[in-house]
């Protein structure tokens, strides 16, 4: 069995008498990239927060490394907050060195591993410079070397990738990788569904301080219904055709075809439907199941929880 380096318990926080995250409970399995998903202002920083003790909840628990988060455990912890902040004024080699030795590192094993890897993250040639000549992704990369240069068991990134261009969202998604590949456990927050479909081995799922979903990409895919693009030359009305398959809607024709949409019911599959066209004599023109990604699921799962919550509430 895995062991578990971060749990909570039904942790609940409110500020100001508005609740933040209400009855929150995951787990973050060593050796595994865990992403924590959700709209701004879903309660992610403040539950990364809860996690590292840095916030107290208001009720339920916290364990980080077997314990409660102390000083101790925390030396084990590197942490990227969604605040970027980083001394403008100090050199590059410097402010790593730093981050380094705060975390118990010595003087010149922290500068070592500090030039090691602004080579290994692409940036030669800049330890001597101010932080504040930088771009704005290379600084990005710089504050990512101070979480991580201290070998760090656990790795926490809260939206790491906000702000950041293509090229260097691709570059950090390899670096989340290859700290993976190496041993650690990755737990990153993001409100951009892509880079956790391509990423991660868990997800939690998290709207308006709720937990929606914690689990596979997979089985949270496997949640949306499946759907089938019908595109057809002839005048045939697939809504009585399909009916029973699923819930079938007429979209906007393409080249003076019609086009339809089936969400496909339980236990029916998109040769199902194919056979039934076939069978009817209908003539297609385009046949396309639609692969689902992990936004539709989030959009899916999120729906189904605020009706689920607005239902009990008004119980």
């Amino acid at each position: 069995m895995s062991e578990t380096i971060l749990e909570l318990s039904n942790v609940s926080k409110t500020f100001a008498g508005k609740p933040a995250v209400r009855d929150v409970s995951f787990g973050v399995q060593r050796g595994r990239i865990t992403g924590f998903l959700g709209p701004n202002g879903a309660g992610k920083t403040t539950s990364l927060r809860m996690s590292l003790g840095i916030l107290t909840p208001d009720s339920g628990s916290v364990s980080l490394f077997g314990g409660k988060p102390r000083p101790a455990a925390l030396d084990r912890v590197g942490f990227l907050p969604e605040e970027r902040g980083i001394y403008r004024k100090m050199k590059v080699i410097d402010v790593i060195t730093f981050f380094a030795r705060l975390k118990g590192v010595g003087a010149a094993e922290a500068r070592k591993r500090g030039l090691a890897m602004l080579e290994e993250f692409e940036l030669p040639g800049v330890a001597e410079s101010k932080v504040k000549t930088l771009s704005k992704g290379m600084a990005q990369k710089v504050q990512i070397i101070s979480t991580l240069v201290h070998e760090p068991e656990f790795i926490i990134l809260d939206e790491p990738f906000s702000g950041l261009d293509p090229v260097n969202q691709n570059a950090l998604e390899q670096i989340v990788r290859r700290q993976a590949e190496a041993g650690r456990t990755v737990l990153f927050s993001t409100h951009v569904m892509e880079h956790a479909e391509r990423l991660c081995d868990q997800i939690v799922l998290v709207a308006k301080g709720r937990k929606v979903f914690d689990g596979s990409v997979k089985d949270a895919l496997g949640e949306v219904p499946r759907r089938v693009t019908v595109e057809v030359t002839s005048e045939h009305d697939l809504s009585q055709l399909l009916a029973g398959k699923g819930e079938i809607a007429r979209g906007e024709p393409v080249d003076g075809n019609a086009v339809w949409t089936v969400d496909l019911a339980s236990g029916t599959d998109a040769q199902d439907v194919l056979k039934a066209c076939v069978d009817s004599g209908v003539k297609l023109a385009r046949f396309e199941p639609v692969r689902a990604h992990l936004h539709d699921a989030f959009v899916h799962l999120v729906g189904a929880s605020a009706t689920a919550n607005a239902e009990t509430e008004t119980v």
